[in-house]
């Protein structure tokens, strides 16, 4: 008599072929998504007797579901222009951590959550490095990304003056020159010192370098924070001095900041002088100072690897953390959690994280997602196969019966 339980087998190994494919085709448009697919085993074989020459008669029982592999390859990057959306290039899954659980995900299509935390769209915090003082350790313990748009990037004095310029070589004794730049303080506040050159002799000039009495808590004309000599060659090069002058301190600031000090920069950093003197006419051709005044962030870019810099309105860039990633030695090990996220398993292996680009991590894409890597007509054909397997095995039954009605017809 015909055995029932083969073709049923049949039929429930097809029907989680058809089940797996439909979530395939349900998440054509999952960010991060993987595709799977149902790996199919013949059960245990009964021996009926053996052939003539000694080889085994078996008959099969049907079949079943041996494993549903994950395809983890590469999904399209299509760019989005959000900041806050990321892909992944290569290997790697974000590392981020809900109720105390750390999962992991290759969905990018992060937000930003009300105290400027990076959030999945489950509401799991996005872990990495974040920057301290705009410095970031690859070796501190993982913690949760922050972007506020609050934050405020310090200002810097200014620490060194760059000025090129050129002094006429045919100005009269007693001719003079002025350009201005501005430095900042502690406090980043701005102050514009006047550069003034007066031509003594030949090929010889003196400076002053000023400040308007009032920055400095006084009334009346600007103070002189600096005064010196230059002189030049035949050729207009500078002779002396012959090397930067450094020192310059400017005490007694109004607004209260500390004194400031800077050093007026001569010679670039090839060695060449920055002031010449030639026949043509005085002028700044350029001017060059290190300092700034506070700022507040104003926009913010992930690069390739995982450091988001933020750009301040004060000019500055600088790195507020850097997302993380987790690579594994047995991917296919990872446990699907839903909601785009896996679980690390025994067989997966323990997380081995990093920086982007590192450790055979792969590289980032700010402004992108990853796109899922379901391929429609690729499952369309096995949706094929998986309906003709599932009712081929369906007719098998109705065979039996047809061939058990013809037993049970017998005794009439």
């Amino acid at each position: 008599m015909p055995s029932f339980s083969i073709p049923l087998s049949g039929l429930d190994a097809s029907s989680t072929d058809l089940s797996v494919i439909a979530n395939n085709l349900a998440n054509l448009n999952t960010v991060g998504f993987k595709g799977q697919t149902t790996q199919f085993q013949d059960l245990f074989y009964q021996q009926i007797g053996s052939s003539g020459d000694g080889n085994p008669i078996q008959e099969g029982v049907g079949t079943s579901v041996a494993g549903i592999s994950a395809d983890l390859t590469q999904g399209s990057i299509q760019s989005t222009g959000v900041p806050t959306d990321v892909a992944i290039q290569g290997a790697g899954y974000f590392i981020v951590q809900k109720n105390g659980e750390t999962l992991y995900t290759r969905a990018g299509n992060f937000s930003l959550g009300p105290d400027g935390q990076l959030l999945t769209q489950d509401g799991a915090a996005v872990q990495g490095y974040p920057a301290v003082n705009g410095v970031i350790n690859a070796n501190a313990t993982l913690g949760p990304l922050s972007i506020q748009t609050g934050v405020t990037n310090p200002p810097k004095a200014t620490g060194d003056v760059q000025l090129t310029l050129n002094l006429d070589s045919d100005t009269a004794v007693g001719g003079s020159f002025s350009t201005s730049v501005a430095v900042n303080d502690a406090l980043g506040a701005t102050h514009v010192l006047t550069y003034n050159f007066t031509k003594t002799a030949a090929n010889t000039w003196t400076y002053n370098i000023t400040i308007p009495a009032a920055d400095v808590g006084q009334a009346g004309n600007p103070v002189v924070v600096s005064t010196g000599t230059l002189t030049f060659n035949g050729n207009g090069q500078l002779l002396t001095p012959a090397a930067n002058i450094a020192g310059i301190t400017i005490p007694n600031l109004a607004d209260g900041s500390n004194n400031l000090t800077f050093a007026w920069n001569l010679f670039g950093a090839n060695g060449s002088g920055l002031l010449t003197q030639v026949s043509g006419p005085s002028a700044t051709s350029s001017t060059q100072q290190d300092g700034f005044a506070s700022g507040s962030l104003v926009s913010f870019s992930i690069g390739s690897d995982g450091t988001i810099q933020g750009v301040f309105s004060n000019g500055q860039t600088t790195p507020l953390g850097q997302i993380a990633l987790a690579s594994f030695a047995n991917e296919q090990g990872l446990q699907r959690n839903g909601s785009n996220e896996f679980l690390s398993t025994l067989s997966s292996g323990a997380a081995d994280v990093g920086g982007p680009t590192t450790g055979g991590r792969g590289a980032l894409t700010g402004g992108s997602l990853e796109q899922s890597n379901v391929d429609i007509a690729t499952q369309f054909a096995q949706l094929i196969v998986a309906q003709s397997s599932y009712q081929a095995n369906a007719k098998s039954i109705t065979t039996f019966d047809q061939v058990t009605q013809t037993a049970i017809n017998l005794v009439q």
